[in-house]
């Protein structure tokens, strides 16, 4: 509905029905595509191959316990070469569900850290995050490439055609384009912030003990190592922001965070602690 809403304001500023079709045909493809492809599409950026069953065993024993203790289908592991401690969840439902993991990780967690970061995913996987969190992520994706084409169409002049409306339309498609990215962006934010507690509060559910994700949460925090594959687009996905650079944020700017506060999680698992 946002894609098709801002398809609209440009078709009215440039004086083209056309453009507004073309929308609607987008905004389809968009959400069909997010929906049925998201784990490989995922699974492609961030170039995470699917773990061998003898080589990374210990791995695929912890995800398969926490997968029955959850009710869930065991979803597909896979590891990412890379040195920084990370892990994500994917796919469009738990049948069709992934769990990616660094080697970063694998190195530096125990057991039970390594676990309560599964259980962390596993529970984003229960939850429907993935889904949720993959069309967002296209949403923003399509939406910001829509602003910079509307920009781009206004500065070589073809909204200066006989069809074009008047100056106020105009304006509104110039705005609408400026306004669109932030807005779609705030949605990603805050849903991704507000699925982050709640997957760690149903990992906990899962682990029965809040210590062990939270010793996890303040290792993978303190690591410096930069994730090579991450961006903006995909570092909401993430157990951690990925974007290391961005984790120290305060007043305004932890509305442009794609994760709570590290120190605000923890202080919650550890209230958990006394009520398990």
């Amino acid at each position: 509905m946002l894609v098709v809403a801002i398809f609209w304001v440009f078709s009215q500023a440039m004086g083209d029905s056309t453009i507004l079709y073309f929308g609607i045909i987008l905004a389809l493809a968009m959400n069909v595509g997010s929906y049925w492809w998201s784990d490989k599409l995922v699974m492609a950026m961030t170039r995470a191959k699917e773990a061998d069953s003898n080589e990374y065993r210990e791995l695929h024993r912890l995800v398969e316990n926490l997968a029955i203790t959850a009710g869930l289908p065991k979803p597909r592991v896979y590891v990412m070469a890379e040195p920084q401690p990370n892990a994500f969840a994917t796919g469009r439902d738990p049948k069709h569900a992934a769990v990616a993991v660094t080697t970063g990780l694998m190195k530096i967690l125990d057991r039970s850290e390594l676990e309560g970061v599964l259980a962390h995913e596993l529970s984003h996987i229960g939850n429907r995050d993935t889904l949720m969190m993959s069309v967002v992520s296209v949403l923003v994706g399509t939406i910001a490439l829509l602003a910079d084409w509307y920009m781009r169409s206004m500065l070589f002049g073809r909204g200066n055609n006989e069809r074009n409306n008047s100056g106020p339309l105009m304006a509104l498609g110039i705005i609408a384009a400026i306004l669109a990215p932030i807005i779609a962006s705030l949605i990603q934010l805050a849903v991704s912030r507000r699925r982050e507690f709640l997957a760690d509060a149903s990992g906990v559910l899962l682990t029965r003990y809040p210590e062990g994700l939270a010793n996890a949460l303040r290792k993978i925090s303190s690591d410096r190592e930069p994730l090579e594959v991450a961006n903006r687009g995909t570092a909401h996905l993430y157990i951690i922001n990925p974007l290391k650079g961005s984790q120290a944020l305060d007043g305004f700017s932890k509305l442009f965070s794609t994760h709570p506060p590290i120190e605000d999680r923890i202080k919650a698992l550890r209230e958990m602690g006394g009520k398990i």
